[in-house]
């Protein structure tokens, strides 16, 4: 059974993964830094369904969290041989004349900083140059990446651009080391973190060229797919999940 770590795995489509990880027969490690009881709560399910988890607690813009993170997960399930970079935070609604910086940075630790170092630490773990057997790690980028989030959160699309950077530049270094790392841009998804604008998601929906939102299993399977040996070939790919948008 191989080792994966979720980011953010307690809620979305962090949640999503976690589950459909498990099916797929990961021992799945679900990180979580305020909402125990939803990290637990999915861990629980997966176990009871015949799976192998745990939630293991842990900020991932604070290095020492990150290294008890992936020790925990390694203690408990073995070599690692996957992480998905879930965990990220919006940062509040804002044009950026009115951005505190206090925000701005907030966001910045959690989705550039805390991808920066969980990566690190995988690759520490899985590259085949210091002794690993290789593996996977899919980053969650956004659409708003390449939107720009105007009038909304351009400094979160700014950090998920960060990520996109990561995501290439990374995957070229680490491609001979028997490691692929790619990333996924969900556009409008079923998730908490659009809740901060209420009734986003009903009034854009008609503008998706599927007519609807996406749900985060449908982000999930994607997910699973670039993590698994059907995408041994693919690295340094940014995947748009955001039907059609």
């Amino acid at each position: 059974m191989e080792s994966l770590i979720v980011t953010g795995g307690g809620r979305g489509i962090g949640a999503a993964v976690a589950r459909l990880a498990a099916r797929r027969g990961f021992a799945v490690t679900v990180n979580y830094v305020n909402d125990r009881n939803a990290a637990e709560a999915v861990a629980g399910e997966i176990s009871r369904t015949g799976g192998k988890a745990i939630a293991v607690g842990g900020d991932v813009s604070k290095e020492h969290d990150v290294k008890r993170i992936f020790d925990t997960a390694t203690s408990k399930h073995g070599p690692l041989k996957g992480l998905v970079n879930n965990a990220g935070i919006l940062g509040g609604i804002t044009r950026v004349e009115d951005l505190k910086v206090a925000d701005l940075e907030r966001v910045m630790d959690v989705n550039v900083v805390g991808t920066f170092l969980c990566a690190r630490e995988a690759v520490r773990r899985m590259s085949t140059r210091r002794g690993g057997t290789g593996g996977a790690i899919v980053n969650l980028s956004s659409l708003a990446s390449k939107y720009g989030g105007a009038e909304t959160y351009v400094h979160y699309a700014a950090s998920k651009g960060a990520v996109d950077a990561l995501t290439v530049g990374l995957a070229r270094e680490v491609a001979a080391e028997g490691i692929r790392v790619n990333a996924v841009l969900p556009g409008f998804i079923e998730t908490e973190i659009h809740s901060a604008i209420p009734g986003r998601l009903k009034k854009v929906a008609p503008t998706i060229p599927m007519q609807r939102v996406g749900t985060p299993e449908e982000v999930a399977e994607t997910i699973l797919w670039l993590l698994s040996p059907a995408a041994s070939y693919v690295t340094g790919s940014l995947i748009e999940v955001g039907g059609g948008r």
